[in-house]
């Protein structure tokens, strides 16, 4: 399914749709936008341990709370427990 990068490891892009952000208060858009994500991930990785990293973080709220983005790619790398999350270049 993924791409296998060394022993125990496997890596995988997402593209995450965050059109239900628009529900929220403009206000919270990007906070709802983050937990999305952290939803999102948990779902498809079957984990509770996410890390995001701050590349997804400055990506949401690069234009202020109340207009987050409605997709982003990010790649996810799986180790045992850890689910890291990048943004994908």
């Amino acid at each position: 399914m993924g791409e296998e990068v060394g022993e125990g490891i496997e890596e995988r892009i997402y593209t995450i749709p965050l059109k239900a952000v628009k529900k929220a208060p403009r206000w919270k858009r990007s906070n709802r936008a983050i937990a999305l994500i952290r939803q999102y991930l948990m779902k498809h990785t079957k984990s509770e341990y996410i890390l995001i990293g701050t590349t997804i973080n400055e990506k949401v709220w690069a234009r202020g709370s109340q207009k987050p983005p409605s997709k982003i790619r990010v790649k996810v790398t799986e180790e045992e427990d850890i689910i890291r999350a990048e943004l994908v270049e």
